[in-house]
């Protein structure tokens, strides 16, 4: 192979060059060339690396690593791409006739293929992630988010690039233009969608994902029906919460970006709240995307009015932590002839046994921990109220107590030797000032505690404090309510819908930490929006995976399953024949035990296809 020059002039006499890339090739007894591919016009390179650019490209078709030659960097990288595109010219793919029986059973029979090779000519390249974007576009037709796609009047294309950010976000959730790099250079998702590797720009998953969100009514109205269909759920209890994330940067004119109370204790960022109703099962009912600061309490009013829409006549019971369960909006939900289940917003002093001489049920939680249960009532109250006793609550509790406590003393002690120290606080108006920032800070240990302080012509002299006893700390430690509207006089059917709300929890932990939720580093409210709704759409698709697997007693996290099945890999692998011809193969590479079982679980298939082959000619 050599490269030959090319000079040209336009209609306006501007010459300009470019280059080629030739072969010599006989015909009778005369040389002739035969133009392979065109270069362009090299600016990059200097005239004189045009014969190794050459001889590279030459020896990669041909399957040569020549040793000892080293090239300029430019060189390589031109040299690669070259080589690529020359091989998708002139590649054939080789077909045999097959039957309609050969066809059905194309991915089950090994069909016998034999060919004469060099197997030293063998390569190995373009190794990409096939397993976790398999097993995520088959739990997406399962969902069947294309066909809703479809009667939006979105073209195939678009649907193509939307699996493909959907697949991207749960596999490898991270900005888009990470994205793009990694479809880029590490997976096979395009490939599996698109039937060929293709690049994503960021720009255009950005644009898709802007796209998705305006369907986001649509979407989501639409998956909690399918996934209630595909599962036989008849969403008979639903658990509602309140969490935020935080912005990276300054979000100055932002609408929703606002400074509150962060959940990951960032208060020196902006936030972002999402309100999120979710079945027993985990799946996401309603979202709901607010500003940073709003209050908790606030939010149920407009979620309630949503839920009746998307639900049928059967009105769920409502379960929320004490946050959102304010006197009004309990009395909204029963308005609304809403039954609701909730820690109460604070302990119960006056109350009484529901049944007389009544003794508390012991059980144990998933842990082994002893709980107490028993019903009680408080006077004045339809509703009925349940106490609680968690000896791992307790123990935590009086952990807690006794480090608090350590920390108040430490800081009474120094503010004690100040007052004898030179330089120290002693000025009486002072030291109470610290004082009462001291109190301020530990305001658990504090009220367990006497403080007195002795002064002389306006200057502290002594500081001394003595721990008042705590009233019968092994009842009132690890003790909280909860209150229902419902009639249940089983404990234990109570304890067990509340307990469940822990699969809330558990999605709001898969949302931030195994779909990169957060931080947010979007700086246009849109975009953020997108971001989100990106990040619940991607659960959706997560949680249908997870749910079938814990159907066969397969709990593994999303970051385990992750691991898991990136270790089923598609390998491009090239190698000549003895008629000198290049036979390019791609297959995927046989899923281990672990990524079997999971196959299995699902039900879904285990390969996107059997094998590619592909024929370069001499």
């Amino acid at each position: 192979m050599f490269i030959k020059k090319i000079d040209k002039s336009n209609s306006g006499s501007k010459k300009y060059t470019y280059y080629r890339l030739c072969e010599s090739i006989r015909i009778g007894d005369k040389t002739r060339h035969h133009n392979l591919l065109n270069l362009g016009t090299l600016s990059a390179l200097r005239p004189e690396d045009f014969k190794a650019l050459a001889n590279r490209i030459e020896s990669l078709y041909l399957g040569i690593n020549p040793m000892f030659v080293e090239l300029p960097d430019e060189v390589e990288t031109l040299a690669v791409k070259f080589y690529k595109e020359l091989r998708e010219k002139y590649k054939q793919e080789k077909k045999e006739p097959l039957s309609k029986a050969q066809q059905e059973a194309l991915e089950s029979v090994a069909v016998k293929d034999l060919e004469l090779v060099d197997i030293n000519s063998i390569q190995h390249d373009e190794i990409r992630e096939v397993g976790a974007e398999w097993l995520c576009l088959q739990a997406i037709d399962e969902l069947g988010i294309s066909s809703l796609l479809a009667s939006k009047d979105w073209d195939k294309e678009t649907i193509s690039k939307a699996l493909a950010l959907l697949v991207s976000r749960a596999v490898y959730p991270a900005s888009e233009h990470k994205t793009s790099q990694w479809i880029e250079s590490s997976s096979a998702v395009t490939e599996l969608i698109f039937k060929e590797h293709k690049s994503l720009s960021h720009q255009s998953l950005y644009k898709i994902g802007d796209q998705l969100f305006e369907h986001k009514d649509a979407l989501g109205k639409y998956l909690s029906t399918k996934t209630n269909e595909l599962f036989n759920l008849s969403d008979k209890i639903v658990f509602y919460d309140l969490t935020n994330t935080y912005f990276e940067g300054r979000k100055e004119g932002s609408q929703k970006a606002q400074f509150g109370r962060s959940k990951e204790k960032r208060s020196d960022a902006k936030l972002i709240s999402l309100a999120l109703v979710v079945n027993a099962e985990g799946f996401v009912k309603y979202s709901k995307i607010y500003e940073g600061n709003i209050y908790e309490a606030h939010t149920l009013l407009l979620t309630v009015e949503a839920l009746s829409t998307n639900t049928n006549s059967i009105k769920p019971v409502v379960v929320m932590d004490a946050g959102i369960a304010t006197e009004d909006n309990l009395k909204m939900l029963k308005e609304k002839g809403y039954d609701y289940l909730c820690v109460a917003r604070t302990k119960l002093k006056d109350f009484k046994v529901s049944e007389i001489d009544a003794k508390p049920i012991e059980i144990t939680d998933n842990r082994h921990n002893k709980i107490q249960l028993q019903q009680v009532i408080k006077e004045g109250c339809t509703d009925q109220y349940m106490y609680i006793r968690s000896e791992m609550k307790a123990v935590k509790e009086s952990s807690m107590e006794a480090h608090y406590s350590k920390r108040f003393e430490e800081e009474l002690d120094h503010l004690a030797k100040a007052i004898h120290t030179k330089g120290g606080t002693k000025k009486t108006i002072k030291v109470y000032e610290r004082l009462g920032r001291i109190k301020e800070r530990y305001p658990a240990a504090n009220k367990h505690y006497k403080i007195v302080v002795e002064e002389k012509n306006q200057l502290a002299t002594l500081i001394t404090y003595s721990r008042n006893l705590l009233p019968k700390p092994k009842q009132t430690q690890g003790v909280y309510f909860l209150r229902t509207s419902l009639k249940e006089k089983d404990e234990k059917t109570i304890w067990n819908i509340y307990n469940t709300l822990t699969e809330v929890e558990a999605t709001f932990r898969t949302l931030k930490t195994d779909l990169n939720l957060r931080p947010v580093y979007h700086q246009k409210d849109s975009r953020a929006d997108a971001h989100i709704h990106l990040g619940v759409l991607a659960y959706m698709v997560v949680n249908t995976i997870r749910y079938k697997l814990k159907q066969q007693g397969i709990h593994h996290d999303w970051r385990n399953i992750i691991r898991i099945m990136n270790t089923q890999k598609m390998v491009t692998t090239s190698i000549k024949n003895d008629k000198e011809q290049v036979i390019i193969i791609k297959k995927c590479s046989q899923p281990n035990s672990e990524v079997m079982a999971i196959y299995q679980a699902t039900k879904y298939k285990q390969m996107p296809f059997s094998l590619k082959k592909y024929v370069v000619p001499q």
